[in-house]
């Protein structure tokens, strides 16, 4: 059954008829073509579908759209633009945080989350609230640079 769902996604409204069952990341993707937002595993595991709902980190692929009516929906192509990219796009960018970039933008946005989050970070805390996101790459050392750079420069 069709049902309309209301919703601002990277600041723009959107009004879609979807399907009840109709996954979060599945109307990014395939009916907003914002496909900065992965889709990894289909199991919650590996955090490449993460986006912020109403300001908060969520995985995705575990949301029902319908289950946003009326929210704010930011994915990585609404933090910032070719011109200006987002302080933790740069760092991931300053520090190498990327090899294949599949995992970055959940990482990313994940990152942003927990920056906001948490006042303190260190090395511990950053791969502590990253551990939703898995990267097969990069052995992690260089995000959590990226992230402790970005922390920096965000509260600048």
């Amino acid at each position: 059954m069709a049902r309309e769902v209301n919703l601002k996604v990277n600041g723009e409204d959107v009004s879609e008829q979807l399907q009840e069952n109709t996954l979060l990341v599945d109307l990014l993707r395939e009916t907003l073509r914002l496909t900065g937002t992965h889709v990894g595993c289909d199991t919650s595991q590996c955090g490449a579908c993460t986006v912020h709902l109403n300001g908060r980190a969520v995985k995705s692929c575990t949301v029902l759209a319908v289950q946003c009516e009326g929210s704010e929906v930011t994915t990585v192509e609404g933090i910032g633009s070719p011109e200006k990219l987002h302080p933790m796009q740069e760092a991931f960018s300053e520090c190498h945080g990327l090899q294949c970039g599949f995992c970055t933008p959940g990482m990313i946005m994940s990152a942003i989350d927990l920056v906001h989050r948490e006042e303190s970070l260190d090395e511990n805390s950053i791969r502590e609230g990253l551990e939703g996101n898995i990267c097969r790459c990069t052995g992690y050392h260089n995000i959590v640079r990226s992230v402790e750079l970005a922390a920096t420069k965000m509260r600048n």
